[in-house]
C-alpha cells in the first residue's frame, strides 16, 4: 500500500480506503464484514470511512464496526483513521438531520457510543444545510475538534462557493479543514467541472473521494445489463436500474477500452481517479473479501498513458446521437 499526504497536514491516507456505506449493516453478514475489515488492514488499508446513517438500518454499520474494532482492533487504534459524518437523515423528528449544532454534536456523541471510541479522526459535515447559517455548522465542527472528540474537521459534497466560505469560517475559528469528500469517477466529473479539485490543490486541502466505481457500474457486473441480485436490481438501494441503462453504452465502451489495455474496467476506473494530483485516497466498498482484494489489486496495474486518458475522455464526454424526427 502506498500512502499519500492529506493536503499539507501531517496525516497520511492509504491510496485506497474502505467505506461502510453498504454491506455492513444489520441486514448483512457480520462475519463477512469482519473478514473484510481484517483483510483490508492486513493489506495496508488504515482508513475506515463511516457516517451516522450507514446501514441499513441507520446506525447499524457503526454498531457492527464498533464491535469489530473492540474485539479485533483494540491494540491497533493508533494505526487506524476512523471517520464519520452527520447531516443526512438519521432519526425522526426536528433534530435528526441537517447542520444545526444540536444535530451535529448529538450525532457525534451517538456515533462514538456506537463505535465504542473516545474520538474519531475526522468528523465531517456530510452535506450543506440550505436553512442553517454556515457559522453554526462550522462552529459544531470546531467544538468537536476542540473537545477532543474529533482530531480533524472535514466537509462533504459542498459546492465550490459554499465550500470556500465554510473553509474561511473554520479558519477564523482556528480550525483547518483537513479534507473534502466528493463523489468522483470517470462517469461523474462534477468536482473537475466545478473547479473544486483545483481549489483543493491551491488550498492544500486533502481530497478523499467516494464512489470511484459508481456503485459498481464501473465493474464487469453491468457490462451486459443488470444481473439479478446486484445493487441496481434491489429496490432498497441508491443505485437505480435507469441509472445503469442511461450509462450502458459508455460502460461497455470503457470495458472494451480496458480490455484492449490488458486490464479490467474497475482497475482502469480506480487508476483514473487516483491519477489526479488533488486526490488523496479513493473509498471503495466490498461485499466480500474477493471484491476487496480485486479493488486493492488495482494498485498493481500499470498507469494510464496519455492515449488511454484521451480515449476515456472521448467515451465519457461524447453525447448520444440524436435521432431525426418524423
Amino acid at each position: 500500500m502506498n500512502y499519500r499526504r492529506c493536503g499539507d497536514s501531517g496525516l497520511l491516507f492509504p491510496e485506497i480506503s474502505l467505506g461502510f456505506w453498504h454491506n455492513f449493516g444489520h441486514s448483512d453478514d457480520f462475519q463477512e464484514a469482519r473478514k473484510i475489515m481484517r483483510r483490508a488492514f492486513d493489506r495496508g488499508v488504515t482508513h475506515f470511512d463511516l457516517a451516522n446513517n450507514y446501514g441499513p438500518p441507520p446506525g447499524s454499520a457503526e454498531e457492527n464496526v464498533g464491535r469489530i474494532l473492540a474485539e479485533d482492533f483494540a491494540c491497533h487504534r493508533d494505526e487506524l483513521i476512523i471517520t464519520t459524518k452527520a447531516g443526512h437523515l438519521m432519526w425522526e423528528g426536528p433534530y435528526g438531520e441537517w447542520g444545526s449544532r444540536k444535530h451535529m454534536l448529538a450525532s457525534l456523541d451517538q456515533s462514538l457510543r456506537r463505535l465504542r471510541l473516545s474520538y474519531v479522526d475526522v468528523f465531517y459535515s456530510h452535506r450543506p444545510d440550505p436553512e442553517t447559517r454556515l457559522e453554526e455548522t462550522m462552529s459544531a465542527l470546531a467544538t468537536a475538534v476542540n473537545s477532543g472528540k474529533a482530531l480533524y474537521a472535514g466537509l462533504s459534497k459542498y459546492p465550490l462557493k459554499r465550500l470556500k466560505k465554510a473553509v474561511k469560517i473554520l479558519k477564523e475559528m482556528g480550525i483547518r479543514c483537513l479534507v473534502y469528500q466528493p463523489p468522483y469517477s470517470i462517469l461523474n466529473r462534477w468536482p473537475e467541472r466545478e473547479s473544486i479539485l483545483d481549489y483543493l490543490l491551491e488550498e492544500k486541502i486533502g481530497c478523499v473521494v467516494f464512489s470511484p466505481l459508481e456503485q459498481g457500474m464501473l465493474t464487469p457486473k453491468y457490462l451486459d445489463g443488470i444481473p439479478e441480485g446486484s445493487r441496481a436490481a434491489r429496490p432498497e438501494g441508491f443505485l437505480k436500474d435507469d441509472q445503469v441503462i442511461a450509462q450502458q453504452e459508455k460502460i461497455r465502451a470503457l470495458g472494451d477500452l480496458a480490455a484492449s489495455q490488458g486490464m479490467s474496467i474497475q482497475h482502469m476506473a480506480l487508476n483514473w481517479t487516483l491519477r489526479h494530483r488533488s486526490v488523496t485516497s479513493a473509498i471503495i466498498g466490498a461485499r466480500n473479501v474477493g471484491q476487496l482484494d480485486d479493488c486493492l489489486n488495482a494498485l498493481k496495474a500499470p498507469g494510464l498513458d496519455e492515449s488511454t486518458l484521451a480515449a476515456i475522455d472521448a467515451i465519457t464526454t461524447a453525447e448520444k446521437p440524436k435521432h431525426a424526427e418524423g
